[in-house]
């Protein structure tokens, strides 16, 4: 025993004597064997009236989750009508059903703890639940009716109408808003893109207007149902069957939606405001998911801001330089419309011109010559590991599939996209950088005090003022 022991301490002399002398180690240094994750597959299925439906069944937790895609969009609102797609997806939640009203649907769902909610965004609608498994057909029935025969309430309508007054009034008071609407209104000008409700728009949508955009688009034949949860495949097709079994597929007819121009038209905005900080936003028009450098775009726009502390931006502008406390940028890709470019930050007044001279010579930095192994291997390994994390539940795996579904995506598109991801090439970074970038070519909005920038704001080319309006 005891020449064990003392064998004992010479072992951990050495082995401590080893530790002393073997280099630290740093998260930078340290490899992993790669990541190997299969992506679950949900099971698709058509219902006799047109609804495609996605199922995957997990059963841990006794609760299921339902989502309704919808080929509904603000995009189709009428001239003089903005607003209604956005305001319609408000009420069919918060509006009730024919045989259900407001208050008592309410205290029924808070009852069951379950939920149900509803909107209407630039290129799609959702209506979504989630319930405990044993509260699941009535829940269903809540949310079948509220898809297929919403109540529009007066009441609730005039409620959400003041509610969505108020939002727009108290937008102006943060400058972030103001400056990412009235960036995104620039570069999708001429297109309902880039139309934003007012409170005249609000005022002027009437009850009928609301049923018509509903008439006209909450069709069987015109939804994607993601459903994850704890079911059986065969009992949750009699529950469809018994919820949407009545509800008939009707012809579709989508208005045409003009697209922004293309044309490169640089210009400088300026939205006074008495604040000792100015809110940079700068960009341009940008690319759909049909693409196929959207791989290489991800990988640059990743090195060049979307990589937090190990992109270009945020390095130089704020560990380097100390001039922001955040600054990005996101090359966003479109889904079924062009999407944008579009450098943020913000900074002191007294700052402001030499931080938006930094930004743009960043910017084309990206243009002018490859970046480094270095920068292009952080920039793969990132998007590659993260991956994963768009499927952290069964839910958000199914409600991916179905989304990839409503928006056309090609099969194989996330079976694919690691592969693709891993091919991309310095070349290729560098290629798309001058293909779809335009440093010279930016539209640049400024929301802060001109009489306190750094420059006079004839600096950055004509100066176009944005006088801002209450709603506007």
């Amino acid at each position: 025993m005891k020449r064990i022991a003392v064998f004992a301490s010479l072992f951990s002399l050495v082995m401590a004597g080893s530790a002393l002398s073997a280099p630290p180690v740093t998260p930078r240094t340290m490899t992993f064997p790669p990541l190997k994750f299969t992506i679950p597959v949900a099971e698709r299925l058509l219902l006799e009236n047109g609804m495609t439906v996605y199922l995957l069944e997990d059963h841990e937790l006794p609760v299921v989750s339902v989502t309704a895609f919808i080929g509904a969009a603000s995009a189709f609102d009428p001239v003089g009508k903005t607003g209604l797609a956005a305001f319609t997806g408000s009420v069919i939640r918060s509006g009730g059903t024919i045989d259900l009203p407001p208050v008592k649907m309410d205290d029924e769902l808070e009852f069951m703890a379950s939920t149900i909610e509803s909107g209407i965004g630039m290129d799609v609608g959702k209506v979504s639940m989630n319930s405990l498994k044993k509260n699941l057909d009535r829940t269903l029935s809540i949310f079948s009716r509220l898809l297929m025969a919403p109540a529009f309430s007066e009441d609730r309508l005039e409620l959400d109408r003041k509610k969505a007054i108020e939002a727009l009034r108290r937008e102006n008071d943060d400058p972030k808003q103001v400056a990412d609407r009235e960036l995104l209104k620039k570069i999708y000008q001429g297109s309902p893109l880039g139309l934003y409700p007012t409170v005249a728009s609000l005022k002027s949508i009437t009850r009928a207007d609301v049923v018509a955009f509903h008439r006209s688009y909450f069709h069987p034949n015109n939804i994607t149902l993601s459903i994850a949860g704890d079911f059986t495949r065969d009992e949750m097709l009699v529950k469809l069957n018994s919820a949407f079994g009545g509800w008939k597929k009707a012809p579709l007819s989508f208005p045409p939606v003009a697209l922004p121009s293309r044309e490169l038209r640089p210009a400088f905005y300026l939205v006074q405001k008495d604040i000792n900080q100015s809110v940079i936003r700068m960009g341009h028009l940008g690319i759909d998911k049909n693409n196929p450098d959207i791989y290489a775009l991800r990988v640059m726009d990743f090195i060049l801001g979307r990589g937090g502390f190990e992109s270009r931006l945020m390095s130089e502008i704020r560990t380097s330089q100390g001039l922001a406390y955040n600054v990005e940028s996101d090359f966003s890709v479109g889904r079924r419309y062009p999407g944008t470019f579009v450098a943020e930050t913000e900074t002191k007044s007294e700052s402001t011109a030499k931080v938006i001279g930094v930004m743009g010579r960043i910017i084309k930095g990206v243009t002018e010559q490859q970046v480094s192994d270095k920068e292009l291997r952080q920039a793969k390994d990132s998007i590659i590991s993260s991956f994963i994390f768009g499927f952290t539940s069964t839910a958000s795996v199914v409600n991916q599939q179905a989304m990839l579904s409503y928006y056309g995506y090609p099969d194989g598109y996330l079976e694919n996209y690691r592969d693709r991801i891993a091919g991309v090439t310095r070349e290729d970074v560098l290629r798309v950088a001058r293909k779809y970038l335009y440093p010279e070519a930016m539209i640049l909005v400024i929301v802060g005090d001109g009489k306190k920038l750094d420059k006079p704001p004839s600096v950055f080319g004509k100066v176009q003022e944005i006088k801002l309006k209450e709603g506007e």
